[in-house]
């Protein structure tokens, strides 16, 4: 796995994210023009056990208000922002007080804009030149996308030719059952999205969160 912290690197939006992941690798992608109508959602998911919850931006006049809503709702829970692709949607997630944001793209404005607002930035990566030219950016985090079309074996096949690899997290097409074969095959978290517009893959998610419950146990 990549990704991995040295007990003597200083405390940044990065590693705390880095740290949560590595306890419970595992992001959930909600998409809504209005955050609140997510709300029996994120119940779903709280009730489950899952930490990470990713609002997609949109340019709705209330989304700062209330994404801030949602997390005074579930404070037990850590709110990111998903499909940032403009220097618009960063503000709005640091406005929003929220603590990461993931994009599909990789683009230097929004990665030295991350920088200035001190929030944790993913962005999004391909090919093996994007994933070194994060790398050259300063990024310690990348979101893999999509992954479905890529393969679970692919990132690990990255290493040799490339070294060192950022934090990777595997987005795109994937479906609760991919969870742990993909974890276990290099990546260093999953994101899920789409997938969970099927009633079926909420009893799916649950069995993942409860195997990963059990697989990372010793670091909690």
């Amino acid at each position: 796995m990549s990704g991995l912290l040295s007990t003597s690197e200083p405390q940044t939006p990065e590693s705390d994210l880095i740290a949560a992941l590595h306890r419970q690798p595992l992001l959930v992608v909600l998409r809504s023009i209005e955050p609140l109508a997510l709300l029996p959602q994120i119940e779903r998911l709280q009730a489950l056990g899952i930490h990470q919850v990713e609002l997609a931006w949109s340019p709705h006049p209330q989304w700062v208000q209330q994404c801030q809503a949602l997390q005074e709702r579930f404070a037990s829970m850590a709110f990111g922002s998903a499909s940032i692709c403009s220097l618009a949607g960063l503000d709005a997630t640091a406005a929003a007080g929220l603590r990461y944001a993931v994009s599909p793209v990789l683009e230097r404005s929004l990665v030295e804009r991350a920088k200035e607002l001190g929030l944790a930035l993913v962005p999004g990566v391909m090919t093996p030149s994007e994933v070194h030219q994060a790398r050259e950016w300063g990024c310690r985090m990348v979101k893999l996308f999509p992954a479905i079309t890529l393969g679970k074996d692919y990132w690990s096949r990255l290493a040799p030719p490339l070294g060192p690899l950022p934090f990777c997290i595997a987005a795109g097409g994937l479906a609760p059952a991919d969870g742990i074969p993909w974890l276990e095959a290099g990546v260093d978290a999953v994101a899920l999205g789409g997938s969970l517009a099927q009633g079926a893959a909420w009893e799916g998610l649950a069995t993942l969160v409860e195997g990963l419950g059990g697989r990372f146990v010793s670091a909690l």
